[in-house]
């Protein structure tokens, strides 16, 4: 189960961020994931948990928002929406086309509680 491994990557980041804010602890972690990123998210739910547990993060939640795939047609020039199974251009039907969106799992947001709140 890679998505272990990408939560513990996660969670070095959130520490970072919380040591530079000089946050007591994590309330809520954001990510983003598109279906084509290779990351299933609830295995991501499932291994947060674990790779939380012990740090500042322990306690906090992780949200998970999902985006689509779009692509743009090179042959068109059309941007449109596009099924993760059947990358093709949604106004041609063409199958050259470039993903926009869909294949990224990024860090969107990280709440913090200080100690001065």
């Amino acid at each position: 189960m890679h998505e272990l491994s990408i939560c513990q990557a996660l969670i070095d980041q959130v520490a970072q961020v919380a040591a530079e804010q000089r946050a007591r602890r994590v309330v809520t972690v954001t990510v983003r994931i598109g279906p084509l990123c290779g990351v299933e998210p609830a295995l991501l739910e499932s291994a947060f948990p674990l790779a939380s547990a012990g740090t500042n993060a322990a306690d906090s939640k992780l949200i998970i928002e999902r985006a689509e795939v779009r692509v743009r047609c090179l042959e068109c020039g059309a941007e449109s929406p596009a099924s993760s199974s059947s990358l093709l251009c949604g106004e041609c039907g063409d199958w050259r086309v470039r993903v926009l969106t869909g294949e990224e799992l990024l860090l969107v947001r990280v709440e913090l509680e200080r100690d001065d709140e």
